[in-house]
């Protein structure tokens, strides 16, 4: 079995836990108010604009004979840069207030999940980041693109609001595709299941995001 087939079976049980948040299984259902979107999108910005920052951490870290994953990170860098911006624009596309979004402070579980990818590049190993690719664009390709139309049609907003999440839907199916391909050549056992133990472990931590949303998230309509 290559790694990548092996990643996808052992983190089978945490990406169905993932898939079980109630703001998830409300969305699905159109059962989602504009509150929650921005919530949503709210969280997203607080960990979207650190994937650079992640990534040049990550290129850093990695030994002389991984200069081969090291260009690809530096292809990730060139295609997510400006990302959180995007956000940005879809919150004020939903009528509220960017500027009050981008001095916001995250959730706490926002916070934990970037804490805990920071910690496991600098302290731990830096391939244990592509656990948190793996369960961030496999959730992306697996719930975006639906996730879009259905808030789409219950909330009647333009088009414009969903620039993240639409182009995530369907940019990172050739993501993946760039993924499989770098984990199938990482052969080392103990590499593999560091990376297949940060995924389980951001799989929670991504799912605590969803579990956290409410409301309560401090941003204001736009004058």
């Amino acid at each position: 079995m290559k790694f990548f087939e092996k990643l996808q079976t052992e983190t089978e049980q945490e990406r169905e836990e993932l898939s079980r948040a109630p703001i998830i299984i409300d969305c699905m259902n159109g059962d989602i108010c504009l509150d929650d979107y921005v919530a949503f999108l709210c969280q997203a910005y607080h960990h979207v604009k650190h994937t650079i920052p992640l990534l040049m951490a990550v290129g850093a870290r990695l030994p002389e004979e991984k200069e081969w994953l090291r260009v690809a990170v530096a292809e990730y860098i060139e295609e997510e840069m400006g990302h959180q911006e995007w956000i940005l624009n879809d919150i004020a596309a939903c009528g509220y207030d960017k500027e009050v979004a981008r001095r916001s402070k995250p959730n706490v579980s926002t916070e934990l999940m970037v804490s805990y990818a920071y910690d496991m590049i600098n302290r731990v190993n830096p391939l244990g980041f592509f656990g948190m690719v793996h369960v961030l664009e496999g959730t992306s390709v697996t719930l975006a693109d639906k996730a879009a139309h259905s808030i789409l049609e219950t909330l009647k907003l333009p088009v414009g609001a969903f620039s993240y999440m639409i182009s995530h839907g369907s940019l990172d199916q050739e993501h993946i595709k760039f993924f499989e391909e770098l984990m199938d050549r990482i052969e080392d056992q103990a590499e593999q299941q560091q990376i297949i133990h940060c995924a389980k472990v951001f799989y929670k931590l991504y799912g605590d995001i969803y579990r956290s949303l409410n409301t309560n998230h401090g941003i204001s309509r736009a004058a």
